[in-house]
């Protein structure tokens, strides 16, 4: 499914701003990426995960999409901001110790602008969605 690069080599940020495992792969429906909650972390407050942690996951999760495909090809991996976030919807907040399961998907790609809708789940169980538009230093 893909070669084996350890997340800080797709992704921009850095201990201890690192909000994303593993990159799972990525297939025709999407990309996926893994992250458990631990403490101590900046985005955990009282045990669990907040909105923005939430949030910061998502847009690491979409990074670290655009950051395969540039190491694929042999180029650098760009930095990339959060243009906007859309219909966020937040079912729940994950806990200290459960695994969220991401799932990004491209809705459209201009020049350096990408709109996803993104998933988080824990298990079967959807913890968090949104659409994001990530812009890419060009």
């Amino acid at each position: 499914m893909q070669q084996p690069y350890s997340i800080l080599d797709l992704i921009p940020q850095r201990p201890p701003m690192v909000m994303v495992d593993h990159f799972v792969g990525m297939d025709d429906e999407g990309s996926y990426t893994t992250f458990e909650v631990k403490e101590p972390n900046f985005f955990v407050e009282q045990g669990r995960m907040t909105e923005c942690g939430l949030i910061e996951h998502m847009a690491q999760s979409a990074a670290a999409r655009v950051g395969y495909l540039a190491r694929m090809r042999g180029e650098e991996v760009q930095l990339g901001f959060i243009g906007s976030v859309n219909n966020l919807q937040v079912v729940s907040l994950p806990a200290v110790g459960e695994q969220l399961q991401t799932t990004i998907r491209v809705l459209q790609e201009v020049f350096q602008v990408t709109l996803v809708e993104a998933e988080t789940r824990v298990g079967r169980q959807i913890v968090a969605t949104c659409r994001m538009k990530i812009v890419l230093k060009g």
